[in-house]
């Protein structure tokens, strides 16, 4: 299931959009540590596709989408 959430995130000089943090739906703030890899691909857990952030955050590998100027995570909880 998409888990929409908010980021923030900045522009490097050459002109590629980075996520820098992620909040959850209660506020809490995830900084993301690392970006891996930077790709087009589909979220086979939650459907759709964009471009598919592969992040570190606290020590583990997530995935973070940009679909249609909106990001999402794929989550097991019900919206």
């Amino acid at each position: 299931m998409k888990k929409y959430v908010k980021v923030n995130a900045t522009f490097d000089c050459d002109g590629n959009l980075l996520p820098v943090c992620i909040y959850w739906d209660d506020n809490r703030k995830f900084d993301i540590d690392k970006i891996k890899d930077i790709r087009y691909a589909s979220s086979l857990k939650a459907g759709g596709a964009g471009i598919r952030y592969t992040c570190m955050i606290k020590g583990m590998e997530r995935y973070l989408f940009l679909e249609d100027n909106r990001w999402f995570v794929d989550s097991k909880e019900k919206e």
